[in-house]
């Protein structure tokens, strides 16, 4: 009895192991067979050229230099050693459909200091790629991987231990977005398209003060690294800033759309959570935790977005004016700098508001 059961088991595992066998030569494909599209990444907040609905699956082909540099962050000219792809921060945004892979070409510039990597939050396997992209100064590695979730996703460096969270409140991160095969729908089987896309990267930085209360200043990217810790333990940011520094999306870098456009706006917070409100508008579709699998919700007026996490919001402007996208903590967005101004152009609807009476002295 005991030797049949243990032939019987014997079968049972060959056919497990021949049928994981056959599902796993199913599931491969021909990647060298597919088309190649090399996708030009350009600043945050823009996004790279991109079809909303795929033309079919494609490798998409990107390149991202690691650059550590320093960047002034406020105009009192505090300064922050930032650990940046390809210069910026948030890094670029790549885009690309469901089914896509995604090949990677990532450089650490031979003057840096440290060795850094990249974790797609939007990748499957091996520490999101983390453990396959450990690059030292003067290095660069290639990493390919399957987009199989749609969604907006968080890219950042983990090099391990403390180096991971210090590398991220130095700036490094970023986001990719996978759309569905079909493009954005309600939820309802209708479509969703825009005609303008933002990418709001939002940072916090930590950055340490002397004894008369200013900001320190160090001449390398390693110096200021034990002050820094130190600051970070307080869980207390210093900046909160979007797109690397206070006013980057202010002023004459507003975000700019015209009544009737709807537009995508993409957020991403790789460290804290936080609350994206437009003040004057709303969220028609929101997806907070950016799965474009799931219906949006509608109709928003402030929506979450969960450190570590991406989120998309789409509107449509039915009023001109200057509208603040903001952190609904008003503290952080007013007294940190996580404010973005949008200027939009159009002709005014007296039926959605209007002033009825000027300002007047009242008569006691």
């Amino acid at each position: 009895m005991k030797r049949n059961m243990k032939k019987i088991s014997q079968c049972l595992a060959a056919m497990v192991v021949l049928a994981g066998f056959s599902f796993t030569a199913q599931a491969q494909t021909d990647v060298d067979s597919l088309p190649r599209v090399k996708q030009q990444l350009v600043d945050p907040p823009m996004l790279p050229e991109h079809d909303q609905v795929s033309t079919g699956q494609k490798v998409v082909q990107v390149k991202m230099e690691i650059i550590e540099k320093k960047m002034v962050i406020d105009e009192a000219g505090t300064e922050v050693w930032a650990f940046t792809y390809n210069g910026t921060v948030p890094g670029p945004m790549i885009v690309a459909h469901q089914g896509d892979y995604i090949e990677l070409t990532l450089v650490n510039k031979s003057q840096n200091s440290m060795v850094h990597n990249i974790d797609f939050h939007a990748s499957t396997g091996a520490m999101g790629g983390g453990a396959l992209t450990d690059i030292a100064p003067g290095e660069e590695v290639v990493l390919r991987f399957k987009a199989t979730k749609s969604g907006v996703f968080v890219y950042h460096c983990a090099p391990g231990g403390i180096m991971i969270p210090w590398h991220v409140a130095r700036g490094m991160s970023g986001a990719i977005t996978i759309l569905p095969k079909e493009g954005l729908t309600d939820g309802d089987g209708n479509s969703l398209t825009y005609d303008r896309a933002y990418y709001i990267g939002e940072q916090d930085y930590y950055i340490p003060k002397d004894e008369n209360g200013k900001y320190k200043k160090y001449a390398t990217a390693s110096a200021g690294m034990s002050d820094e810790l130190e600051v970070m333990n307080t869980l207390t940011p210093s900046h909160i800033v979007f797109n690397g520094k206070v006013g980057a999306l202010t002023g004459k870098n507003s975000l700019k759309a015209k009544v009737g456009e709807n537009v995508l706006i993409l957020h991403t917070q790789a460290n804290r959570d936080t609350r994206p409100h437009l003040i004057g508008g709303h969220g028609d579709y929101v997806w907070e935790r950016g799965s474009f699998i799931n219906a949006p919700q509608r109709d928003l007026e402030t929506w979450f977005i969960a450190g570590g996490s991406a989120g998309a919001a789409l509107y449509e402007f039915k009023q001109p004016g200057t509208y603040a996208y903001v952190n609904h903590n008003l503290i952080e967005a007013v007294m940190k700098g996580a404010t973005a101004i949008f200027n939009v152009e159009g002709e005014w609807n007296d039926d959605l508001m209007t002033q009825l009476v000027k300002p007047r002295h009242i008569k006691k």
